[in-house]
């Protein structure tokens, strides 16, 4: 039995791989006005297509869908075929409420009504 695939079989079947995975994953990163897609994200980076990604590095925002996930301090690692890499130096998970200053007693009312 042969397992020979013409080159034409083999790009289509590599187009429709990338396809999927843009179209499977809600993750982008926001540098500034411009956004960009992930492709794969992981504990310790993630990976976009090279030929739409740049050589960033610096501070990004990282949201799935409209959720701001994480704001991260990254740099370019390295170009894994049709894979750009990116590294964190830095991941900070993104909270709606700001940082309390103080530990919060939890006996602590939640609420005080008006007289």
């Amino acid at each position: 039995m042969s397992t020979f695939l013409s080159d034409e079989v083999k790009a289509g079947l590599e187009a429709a791989r990338k396809a999927a995975q843009r179209k499977g994953s809600r993750l982008r990163v926001h540098v500034g006005e411009d956004t960009f897609p992930v492709l794969r994200l992981w504990e310790i980076g993630f990976a976009m297509e090279a030929e739409v990604a740049p050589k960033l590095r610096g501070l990004v925002d990282l949201h799935h869908g409209g959720v701001h996930l994480y704001q991260c301090l990254i740099v370019a690692s390295s170009e894994e075929g049709d894979e750009m890499q990116y590294e964190f130096k830095r991941k900070t998970a993104a909270t709606d409420a700001p940082a309390l200053d103080y530990s919060r007693d939890p006996n602590a009312p939640v609420a005080l009504l008006p007289r």
